[in-house]
């Protein structure tokens, strides 16, 4: 090989002597002409001559003439002693670059040898930021005088409409305006009440009156707040193959609705997305871990390496998408392709996410004193509810061998008790249903009018035990076993399979009567369940005696009732009502006791960040410290030994620096595809070298200083767009534009389009009557209730009252889409989706004529119709397209519409008019 390599380099190495021996003759090289597009077009795209190091960006200097771990890809004066030409000639194919293409051209590898010959000179500035416009700092435009509008914007578009021989169309009429207007900002069709006021509004600024009241509704949050979700992959499932809910990640839902409608600016938006932990906005840090995350763990070290770095690349990754409309997430493995990121970069911005782990955590809401006023009073309700329960369970005998009591079950056990004083109570188990005990909170109650637990550890009880299971001390740990707290993660479990004993030592001799324990007192879990046991009691540690046992109960049985055996009919109705109020006081206590709870990552003190050989978990290389990108943006430094919190307020800051050539961009090209339907940039998160061209590049800039200047109101930008001529414009094809700008790119027309799946099982809801507009909280489920351990996501067949919610309140599993809507394209959240695609199939169609949920409404919207307009079809007709339509039928319309009404009943009228174009379409 090393022959060839030299046979093949001779040419070059024998003209670059000839050259040097002429010094009056330097080789007539152009980087920008003749060097640079050979690098970008066929070495920036291949691993670099570096394997090891995963990659190196050979059209920037600073990497190519540094190199990897095994040195410098160029180097310069000397091309046969180059790691990139030696590979450019390379006769294996697998060791030759660019892998699987074909290889150089003799002239372009003369090229690259004259040009490395004479010392391999980068300009300045070339392969820099400066070159991509978007990495230009903006810089205000001003609007062409020539073409003046309604405001700016007009001026800006009507200038590249003129350039290319088109103008704007006229403006719609009012009934489409509203129409628009209102499905945009707010997600919901018109009255047509408002309607007529509209229309008889005959001031001159009706139409900013209407933008100013609906930008004022609450319901404008909840429209643009699944804009954002989207764009973030939000989910409340994990995802991977179990897939299990996220009870409480709709907080993130609710802060992101809220901050809309409050109208936060944009920069403190991002800030507190980043790090609300530091700046009183706790459930904002959802966006953080509102990824998919794997919850099934292994002992196994790559695995959890793995995982763990596949966490952290999400987090990366979609704070890159978000807010800079980055692909930052490609720089993992090797600095980016294409873009000014080099590896070292991701691993920076990487380290500063250290210290977020998957999970919840206590948020910041309401008045503790409150909630402690709250939690004495359900305390003291359920210690009467308790102490009446207990006196329907039968009392334990510790001699007796019969079956007088019921058998233990998962959730809670009670041992009524003689009374005894103790000091010490132990619980001993000597076999279980499966696997080593767990006890999730041992409780003692003292005898008499008044009984408290006397076992919590905040009553001065201290746990001993013979061992605790290892490796999960998060989760099972003695601490948990009487702290107070119930669920699995927060219970002790033994280190022997199916034994082991727990010792509580109580503050002061008591008198007791009565010991509570279970394995979930949740009820999620019903395996390391003890079903022979003892409990015995001590006053000095030396002399025990048993108090109760497994011995008198009924043998355990998997689905064994949960009511003790020998009482009659109406105790059994008692026990079962006081079992259920005490759940329910016991959940509000545990609410409250910690607090409100949300799924906003939990917080640990940073782990060392290192940069991993092509992205692999498990080849570490030098550690790095946090820090944002060093090519891009203003430049900043994060302190030596700053904390988690500091880090992602610094990271943040950066971001939002006015400065910072991206951020602003990216806001409101967001904001302005949704307006109409395409971004400016038609690609929302990928502003770098791959993505699409502005097509109004002065709008673009125009409006990202805008928002700057009107202190990043996003509010102010929404009406700046909605009052323009240009989205006022009508819809209807023209045949100039058609024949030079069928995509409407160039805006001579507003672009129809249909509205996406949200708004429609709103719209439908809304018409019929039936829509519950009650705000926030936790969301309604599409899907069958079930507790396997992998989810099982059913689609619900029947809908009620609870389910007829706006659709940003469903509870949204990740990788599962409702049976109804979900083909109207919407994202599954198992990825950003900052533009949805716009599908067109039978199966839309189809559910939107059949599906039970239609049927329901449209039987629903009937009789909706009938209570508006009695029993006269002709009314019913005018009222049918009057809700769905805001519009009076045409003749032929109100004849057919009749004639169907009358054949096959009002309820088939509704579901047809419930399928029509102009129902699912807004223009």
């Amino acid at each position: 090989m090393r022959l060839t390599l030299l046979l093949a380099l001779a040419p070059l190495v024998s003209s670059t002597a000839a050259a040097r021996d002429d010094r009056a003759k330097p080789p007539a090289v152009d980087f920008a002409r003749d060097v640079q597009p050979v690098l970008a077009k066929h070495c920036v795209s291949c691993h670099g001559p570096d394997k090891q190091k995963g990659g190196l960006r050979l059209d920037r200097g600073a990497d190519a003439l540094k190199g990897g771990d095994s040195g410098a890809a160029i180097v310069p004066g000397k091309p046969a002693h180059s790691p990139l030409l030696q590979r450019l000639t390379a006769e294996d194919a697998s060791e030759r670059m660019p892998p699987d293409r074909d290889p150089l051209t003799r002239a372009q590898i003369e090229t690259l040898s004259k040009w490395v010959e004479a010392g391999a000179k980068w300009p300045a500035a070339t392969g820099t930021a400066e070159q991509h416009w978007a990495f230009v700092p903006v810089k205000r435009p001003t609007p062409d005088p020539k073409h003046p509008g309604r405001n700016p914007i007009d001026a800006f578009v009507t200038a590249k409409l003129s350039g290319n021989g088109l103008s704007l169309s006229p403006q719609a009429d009012r009934r489409t305006l509203l129409r628009r207007l209102k499905f945009d900002l707010l997600g919901l069709p018109p009255t047509p009440e408002e309607v007529e006021a509209f229309a008889a509004d005959k001031s001159p600024d009706a139409y900013e009156k209407l933008v100013d009241r609906y930008l004022a509704s609450p319901h404008y949050g909840e429209r643009w707040a699944r804009h954002w979700l989207d764009a973030v992959r939000f989910a409340e499932s994990n995802g991977f193959e179990t897939n299990q809910p996220r009870p409480n990640a709709w907080h993130y839902r609710d802060y992101v609705i809220k901050a809309l409608n409050d109208d936060k600016p944009y920069d403190l938006f991002v800030r507190e997305q980043l790090a609300g932990d530091l700046l009183g906005a706790d459930a904002a840090t959802g966006f953080i871990v509102g990824g998919a995350w794997d919850e099934v763990k292994s002992p196994d070290t790559t695995l959890t390496l793995n995982q763990r770095a596949d966490e952290l690349h999400d987090m990366v990754g979609t704070t890159g998408a978000a807010f800079l409309g980055l692909s930052v997430a490609c720089a993992r493995c090797h600095s980016h392709k294409f873009d000014p990121i080099p590896q070292l970069d991701y691993y920076r911005i990487k380290a500063v996410f250290a210290d977020v782990q998957h999970g919840e955590r206590p948020v910041r809401t309401g008045d503790p004193v409150a909630r402690a006023k709250e939690a004495d009073r359900l305390r003291a309700q359920l210690a009467a509810l308790e102490q009446r329960l207990a006196a329907l369970e039968p009392l334990a005998d510790p001699v007796a061998a019969d079956a007088r009591r019921a058998a233990v079950n998962p959730k809670r056990n009670t041992d009524r008790i003689k009374p005894a004083r103790a000091k010490f109570v132990r619980f001993v188990v000597f076999e279980t249903n499966n696997l080593e005990p767990c006890i999730d909170e041992l409780e003692v109650f003292s005898a008499g009018p008044n009984p408290v637990n006397v076992a919590r550890a905040s009553a001065g009880a201290k746990a001993v035990a013979s061992g605790t299971y290892p490796g999960s001390p998060n989760i099972h740990a003695l601490a948990f076993l009487n702290d107070g707290r119930y669920g699995n993660g927060r219970s002790w479990i033994s280190n022997r399979s199916g034994r082991g004993w727990v010792e509580l030592e109580l503050a002061e001799p008591a008198l007791i009567d009565r010991v509570v324990w279970g394995r979930d007192r949740e009820g999620r879990f019903a395996d390391r369940l003890p079903i022979r046991y003892r409990i015995d009691v001590s006053l000095d540690r030396e002399s025990w005696s048993v108090a109760a046992s497994s011995d008198d109960r009924a043998p355990f049985a998997k689905d064994a009732a949960l009511v003790p055996g020998g009482l009659t009919a109406t105790e059994k109705a008692t026990w079962a009502s006081l079992a259920q109020q005490i759940d329910g006081l016991r959940q509000k206590l545990t609410d409250l006791d910690r607090g409100p709870v949300a799924y906003a990552g939990r917080l640990a003190p940073p782990e060392v960040t290192y940069r991993l050989h092509r992205g692999d978990a498990t080849q570490p290389r030098e550690a790095v410290g946090p820090g944002a990108l060093t090519e891009l943006g203003p430049k900043f430094d994060i302190p030596e030994g700053a904390s988690g919190p500091e880090r992602r307020l610094a990271l943040a800051r950066w971001i939002t620096d006015p400065r910072h050539p991206l951020t602003a961009r990216v806001a409101v090209n967001r904001l302005w595809q949704h307006h109409f339907g395409v971004g400016i940039v038609d690609t929302p998160s990928d502003f770098g070298k791959n993505g699409a061209k502005p097509s109004h590049p002065e709008l673009l800039d125009w409006l990202a200083s805008e928002l700057v200047e009107r202190k990043w109101s996003q509010k102010a930008v929404h009406r700046l767009i909605v009052t323009s001529a240009t989205y006022r414009q009508a819809s209807a094809e023209r045949p100039d534009g058609l024949a030079k700008d069928a995509q409407s790119r160039l805006l001579w027309r507003y672009p129809p389009r249909r509205i996406e799946a949200e708004p429609l099982r709103d719209a439908v809801l809304f018409v019929s009557g039936t829509i519950d507009l009650t705000m926030g909280g936790p969301g309604f489920d599409l899907f069958e209730p079930n507790g396997n351990y992998v989810k099982v996501y059913a689609p619900k067949k029947r809908f009620g009252p609870a389910e007829f919610r706006r659709m940003i309140y469903q509870h949204k599993p990740r990788m599962q889409l409702d049976d109804t809507f979900g083909v109207f394209d919407c994202p599954d959240a198992g990825q950003i989706a900052p533009k949805r695609n716009v599908s067109t199939t039978p199966l839309q169609a189809l559910n939107l004529l059949n599906s039970g949920f239609v049927l329901q409404q449209a039987d629903s919207f009937a009789d909706r119709v009938r209570k508006d307009a009695g029993a006269d079809v002709g009314a019913q007709v005018k009222r049918v397209f009057a809700l769905a339509f805001q519009r009076p039928p045409s003749a032929k319309e109100s004849s057919a519409a009749a004639a169907l009404a009358r054949e096959h009943g009002l309820a088939a009228l509704c579901r047809a008019v419930l399928n029509a174009n102009e129902f699912v379409f807004v223009d």
